[in-house]
């Protein structure tokens, strides 16, 4: 039986991490959020020239892919995409994990600073998105938007043209343009800046959006109209290649691929039962996606039971370590005060920082820094384990101060030594009663999973975001994933509350009442 169980869970795992084996050596490596048609977008299978996705069975296409593939071409290689959320995208090449970024990305002085571009492959016109039956759906000037709620992608260019809305009550910048379409179609937005590719892509894909192109337009700077190709700023032999190969493609060329793309992107998909009920809309949704959301809950529960398990490992030999007795030499007595002290940092560094920031210093800065370079997923195991060691250890520590000092008197009276007392009287008592506090760690790290994306980690959350920028189905697809991270973490609660009840039966006995029985014996 437990070999059928190994066997099984082999194969789960073998399904939902199928792709991260690839040998980057062969491939050009090109970031970009696969989630920004026409320029990139997410598909299930290889047609019209799409190409694989690193970590996952899926494929990329857009006009960004395509030419990034004549690039990839003219290098003698393959071309595979990388897909990370924007805000990684300069991390994750200036840390060597990927070798450029073609992700609709602008040229600003700002990114100039970070990397270096390649000449202009696309020009791009701001437009805005609205609401087809909204109160600015006849606007036809900036002027006509006062009073407007208006946003713009986070970290874009398109933040810097706010301002010219006179008038217009600015939001705060979203993350990203699902975001934004999202908040659009539930009207916490009137209107969202874009560019016309994108916004043609929204006004197809939904028919309750609407692009409006001010005349007079807004004041662009050449430098962020462009899109341009993202490399390192040592890559020279890397830039002039791509810009020789860009300067093969047209205007006319251009201008044809682009219109190719929008014809192509998987947009027509997102209205396919509009008309139906919520609940045959999620049906569809998950029926056509069920791999993405099945491969993605795979990914967050693999990497939040590793994580959780090893945590607690960690938190119960630093609890131990931390309770223990100063040893008697002076010299082993200031280790062990040094050592203690580097654990207070590394516990007070770990519960005060976000997850995300310490999964993109540990990703992107140990590769940067050191030239280590991770795997995405053991580095995502790594991470999440030792964010859990660092409130396991205060919790393991409140549970051994929590067992009464006469045990610990007893045993050393019996010539227990600290690490039996633990072993032998302790530990076991501690376990049973931070199962509570280890079952919720376990639930938050299912969570703080989605936090991940920014490491290029696959997970649930970032799964189902792709599928919401495909469908433009935003609420019925979010509410898949807000059912299947509710299933995951009641019955995580169930299982810990089975075990709980097990441990309180009247056949549980502690080390404590074994050791007595046995010296009465």
């Amino acid at each position: 039986m437990k070999q059928k169980l190994s066997l099984l869970l082999l194969l789960f795992l073998a399904f939902i991490t199928t792709g991260y084996s690839v040998k980057a050596d062969n491939y050009l490596r090109v970031g970009m959020e696969a989630a920004y048609a026409p320029f990139n977008w997410t598909q299930e299978d290889d047609s019209n020239g799409a190409v694989p996705i690193e970590g996952t069975n899926q494929y990329a296409n857009g006009y960004d892919v395509q030419i990034a593939k004549k690039i990839a071409t003219s290098m003698g290689k393959d071309l595979l995409v990388v897909k990370t959320s924007w805000t990684g995208l300069i991390p994750a090449l200036t840390s060597g994990k990927i070798d450029m970024i073609a992700a609709g990305m602008s040229p600003t002085e700002e990114r100039k600073l970070e990397i270096a571009f390649s000449n202009s492959y696309y020009t791009s016109v701001p437009v805005l998105v609205v609401a087809k039956d909204g109160d600015f759906a006849k606007a036809k000037s900036l002027e006509d938007f006062e009073g407007a709620k208006i946003t713009a992608q986070q970290g874009v260019w398109h933040v810097h043209l706010l301002p010219q809305l006179v008038g217009a009550k600015s939001q705060t910048p979203m993350g990203d343009f699902s975001q934004m379409r999202q908040a659009l179609a539930s009207g916490i937005i009137d209107a969202y800046i874009s560019e016309r590719p994108e916004a043609l892509t929204a006004e197809s894909a939904n028919s309750k959006f609407l692009m409006v192109t001010p005349d007079p337009g807004f004041e662009v700077a050449e430098s962020d109209a462009a899109i341009a190709v993202g490399l390192r700023k040592d890559d020279i032999d890397s830039l002039v290649n791509v810009n020789e190969v860009l300067d093969t493609i047209s205007e006319t060329d251009r201008v044809a691929l682009m219109d190719k793309m929008i014809d192509i992107q998987p947009a027509d998909n997102s209205v396919e039962g509009a008309e139906s009920s919520f609940f045959q809309q999620v049906l569809t949704i998950l029926t056509k996606n069920w791999k993405q959301f099945l491969r993605g809950t795979g990914i967050t529960l693999l990497i939040s039971m590793i994580g959780t398990i090893t945590g607690l490992i960690i938190g119960l030999l630093i609890g131990v370590y931390r309770t223990a007795p100063t040893a008697a030499n002076k010299g082993l007595a200031i280790l062990q005060k040094v050592f203690g002290w580097l654990l207070s940092v590394y516990i007070e560094i770990f519960r005060g920082t976000p997850m995300i920031v310490q999964s993109m210093v540990i990703y992107y800065g140990t590769a940067q820094a050191f030239g280590i370079s991770l795997d995405r997923i053991l580095a995502a195991i790594f991470i999440v384990s030792i964010n859990t060691g660092a409130y396991m250890s205060e919790i393991v520590r409140g549970g051994i101060f929590a067992v009464d000092k006469g045990q610990f008197e007893a045993a050393t009276a019996l010539g227990f030594t600290h690490s039996q007392t633990m072993r032998k009287i302790v530990l076991p008592q501690v376990i049973r009663n931070i199962l509570p506090a280890t079952g919720n760690e376990f639930v938050i790290n299912i969570k703080d999973t989605s936090v991940l994306n920014v490491i290029s980690v696959v997970e649930l959350y970032f799964s189902g975001n792709t599928v919401a920028t495909q469908t433009y189905q935003y609420f019925q697809t979010f509410t898949i994933i807000a059912v299947i991270y509710f299933v995951l973490t009641f019955t995580v609660t169930r299982i810990l509350r089975y075990v709980e009840k097990r441990f309180d039966t009247d056949t549980y006995t502690t080390g404590a009442n074994q050791m007595q029985t046995e010296v009465l014996n």
